[in-house]
């Protein structure tokens, strides 16, 4: 009997389990989609630098003293005396702190890109040159070192009073403008075993990662520790297992219905529901409050012989006005277009809805939870 190739029945295998686990193609996702590796991370880096060749946008020294300071000490470790009580005027140069994030795997050599951010008084960090600046870490070891022009995608500009200004001009980005000088050593899971973690806890999509893994691996290759960690067994040579965890992350898997969830942010009065979202019947009246303030300056000018004063007050009118607000019925809603129309039935303004959704959770009408930003 001929025997069959293994990589291609590994490929049938993965293409029956994406089969079997995904009915609907639309609602499939990847494993590296739905869960990271333990221990492979990236690590945030940070530095304090200085940034020059301003047109005259820099720092004002007289209200950020440190940045003279910072020009001073670096023309001392170049050999450049400056003598004590120099008033320096740097219109041209302004503190900055560089971030970064430093990729798991990263070696000595590799470029990362920075973004560079103004601390002082800068109007625009615009045309400027990052002067060399090492990247520290958590630990306080330096792991980068960055330097270079910034990229500003921003204008401005200013003349008697009047300023027009598109986006931001205090904060820019040098793509791969730091160099990786130390390597982060970084864990692939403990010898035999590598362990998933999903990006939202959920007992339902870990059971089927589980499932998935093990329908192609073998029984027993994978189990979940709990609602968001997964235990699997690889192979121990590091090539093998590069090759193992390629071959798990292309599993495709249906994660089921995530739970109902209403977004909330009052700054922007945004509201964002997703498809679970379910509304029982209710009752709701909602009405608008306005205070308005008016102010007339008043006049009291003497007579022409009396040698008094021409004094000016203001006269202020307070009004309050009450919209009243009718009840509204509500029906049950079962899906999310359903629960869009009745709330959009109710005319409120997004900044009212928000108390609306509120009240309505807490009345047991909204099923779903609600999350604020």
């Amino acid at each position: 009997m001929k025997s069959l190739n293994p990589m291609k029945f590994a490929g049938w295998a993965l293409m029956a389990v994406s089969l079997a686990l995904s009915p609907l193609a639309a609602q499939a996702e990847r494993i590296k989609d739905l869960a990271t590796v333990q221990g492979v991370r990236p690590n945030q880096l940070i530095g304090y630098g200085l940034v020059v060749g301003l047109d005259g946008s820099g720092d004002q020294t007289t209200q950020t003293p440190f940045t003279v300071q910072s020009v001073v000490n670096m023309l001392t470790q170049m050999g450049v005396n400056v003598p004590p009580g120099t008033s320096m005027q740097l219109k041209n140069v302004a503190a900055v702190v560089v971030t970064s994030n430093l990729p798991a795997f990263s070696r000595p050599g590799e470029l990362i890109d920075v973004t560079v951010s103004s601390i002082g008084n800068a109007k625009s960090l615009r045309g400027g040159t990052l002067l060399m600046t090492p990247l520290k870490g958590a630990d306080n070891q330096i792991y980068a070192m960055s330097q270079g022009n910034i990229l500003v995608s921003g204008a401005g500009a200013s003349a008697n009073g009047s300023k027009v200004q598109v986006n931001h001009l205090s904060v820019g980005r040098i793509p791969g403008g730091a160099t990786v000088e130390k390597q982060v050593a970084t864990s692939l899971g403990e010898p035999g075993y590598i362990q998933l973690e999903l990006a939202r806890a959920d007992f339902t999509t870990a059971h089927r990662v589980v499932e998935a893994i093990n329908l192609l691996r073998g029984a027993n290759t994978a189990s979940a520790l709990d609602s968001r960690v997964i235990r699997v067994k690889a192979p121990a040579g590091d090539n093998d297992r590069v090759a193992f965890m390629a071959e798990i992350e292309n599993i495709t898997i249906d994660p089921g219905q995530s739970s109902a969830r209403v977004i909330l942010n009052p700054r922007t009065g945004s509201v964002v529901m997703n498809q679970p979202v379910m509304l029982e019947p209710c009752a709701v009246s909602h009405g608008n409050l306005s205070v308005l303030i008016s102010t007339e300056p008043v006049i009291s000018q003497p007579n022409a012989l009396a040698g008094g004063q021409t004094i000016s007050t203001a006269r202020s009118q307070v009004e309050i006005r009450q919209e009243p607000g009718q009840v509204m019925m509500l029906k049950g809603a079962a899906s999310l277009s359903d629960v869009v129309k009745a709330l959009n039935s109710i005319g409120a303004t997004p900044q009212d809805l928000l108390a609306i959704l509120q009240a309505l959770k807490a009345s047991g009408a909204l099923h779903a939870e609600l999350e604020i930003i």
